[in-house]
């Protein structure tokens, strides 16, 4: 699995195709027992506009359990959250994840004694990444 990790921003290559990637990230959000609160297809917003953009879908998740203690520490950690995953494809085709990582929310509002939550939070996105983009039959 190829991850890159700029800026508080992990980007993971996907074994399929966006279509198939966003449907196996919400297989594997639902089975963590998350919430999903919406699906956003950006390219279908810009075609709505009679623009081109190429295949980039949000979907947006979470549970109160990992999201309430971040904004307990700092109410403002609540514009990063729920969390989100952003299913996007390059110019040569090729199928990516990213994702804000817990740690960097966390560092970005200042927030304190939220290590073990931004560990646990940390440790289900990995999970839910790994499970969507790869292809354990190889």
């Amino acid at each position: 699995m190829k991850e890159i990790v700029i800026a508080g921003l992990t980007t993971i290559a996907s074994s399929f195709g966006p279509a198939q990637t966003m449907d196996r990230l919400e297989s594997a959000i639902r089975e963590k027992g998350l919430t999903i609160f919406a699906r956003i297809d950006h390219a279908a917003g810009a075609a709505e506009v009679g623009s081109t953009l190429r295949s980039t879908r949000l979907i947006i998740f979470g549970h109160a359990r990992g999201g309430t203690p971040l904004m307990q520490s700092v109410q403002t950690t609540g514009i990063d959250l729920p969390l989100k995953m952003l299913v996007w494809e390059d110019a040569a085709g090729k199928t990516w994840v990213s994702y804000d990582e817990p740690r960097w929310i966390a560092q970005r509002h200042g927030a304190t004694g939220v290590d073990e939550v931004v560990a646990k939070l940390s440790a289900v996105l990995k999970a839910i990444s790994s499970k969507a983009t790869s292809d354990l039959t190889k």
